[in-house]
């Protein structure tokens, strides 16, 4: 017992998710594979010392095998005081499996509840490459400019970059009732996955995973009384999008695109998924719209033109900012200073600030 107290005591709250996927990758599934890797494991969930999850193996026999193997991992953590593992009979299919022509269910409550937050708003994009945490963190820092109390989640399970960023180190602390208490720099309250990370450790989770992993991890954020929560969305519009996207009390969201065909055909997507959720939209911003050279000052549209203003009239959104492509903007990303923060009287600077002032002003 005196193991169990002393892990109980250590181990803090985002922890206790990488902990509890890594014990059960060690578990066998029926296929030869563990059963994380497998897709067994559904609707995990981690309250103190209790971690409840159901095994979708319909074997009777077999399914308690496993869970025997998944219970004696678990207690090889210490501070697992309760396991309860449930029979999930899937019938061939996962039950939160989305049918391909089957629009996704609209959530009458989030799962996750921030009553201290105002707004929620999130950014997406339908695919990556797009710029879309630099649009995410300059836009946060803006808000935060204007002295709203602003946050930015880095929601990005399989790539988080907003602490690098930032030049943010160290893991969170965690409050007396076991929740992450958000890293603070510029005045702007962080959490992200990569804080819980190593640099060099990825994130391997299949879709059943990504729901119950990132609910457990919102879950566990003290963000106290906020204006903005800026949410910065993984890519595209598969299981990690949706997922966060139907975990969150979203306000309202905002997608990113760059001029050219390709990125603003896909950024559709993204649009019609935050559509059919409910979400409402609240613009679009093209990022790297041009570029304007250093020594001779003339404009190259390097990825086409138009893109972002011809999609956002064809959905009738407004077109919130055009960002131009700037060496600035990746210098400032990779040494922590974003631009904002490092040429806050640059024209870059002053469109993401008028960027923020829309969002502002529409969301009141």
């Amino acid at each position: 017992m005196g193991s169990k107290e002393h892990h109980g005591q250590s181990g803090h709250a985002g922890s206790k998710t990488m902990e509890v996927l890594q014990a059960l990758r060690e578990v066998q599934a029926p296929g030869g594979r563990n059963i994380i890797a497998e897709g067994l494991v559904k609707n995990l969930m981690i309250q103190g010392q209790t971690v409840r999850f159901g095994l979708a193996i319909e074997d009777e026999a077999v399914r308690e095998q496993v869970a025997a193997q998944a219970r004696q991992a678990l207690n090889d953590l210490g501070w697992v005081e309760e396991i309860q593992i449930e029979a999930q009979i899937t019938d061939g299919q996962p039950k939160d499996a989305v049918p391909p022509a089957a629009k996704p269910k609209v959530p009458t409550e989030p799962d996750v509840l921030l009553p201290n937050v105002a707004h929620v708003v999130a950014i997406g994009s339908g695919k990556g490459g797009v710029g879309k945490s630099t649009i995410s963190v300059n836009l946060a820092l803006a808000l935060a400019g204007e002295g709203l109390r602003v946050g930015i989640l880095d929601a990005d399970v399989y790539g988080p970059s907003v602490p690098l960023m930032l030049g943010l180190t160290g893991q969170p602390m965690v409050s007396a009732d076991e929740k992450l208490l958000p890293l603070t720099k510029h005045d702007l309250k962080v959490m992200s996955m990569g804080l819980l990370l190593r640099p060099d450790q990825a994130v391997v989770w299949r879709g059943p995973m990504v729901h119950g992993a990132v609910k457990q991890f919102l879950g566990d954020v003290d963000w106290g009384e906020l204006d903005f929560l800026i949410v910065d969305l993984p890519p595209g519009t598969g299981d990690a999008p949706l997922s966060l996207a139907q975990a969150l009390p979203l306000t309202a969201a905002v997608v990113v695109t760059t001029p050219q065909q390709v990125a603003a055909s896909v950024a559709q997507k993204a649009m019609s998924m935050f559509d059919r959720m409910g979400i409402r939209i609240l613009g679009l911003i093209e990022n790297m719209s041009y570029f304007i050279c250093p020594h001779c000052e003339k404009r190259s549209d390097i990825f086409d033109v138009g893109g972002g203003k011809r999609l956002a009239q064809e959905r009738g959104v407004p077109l919130l900012g055009e960002i131009p492509l700037d060496i600035r903007m990746r210098s400032g990303g990779d040494v922590g200073e974003p631009v904002v923060v490092q040429y806050p009287e640059s024209e870059l600077a002053q469109r993401f600030r008028e960027v923020a002032g829309q969002l502002a002003d529409q969301l009141g």
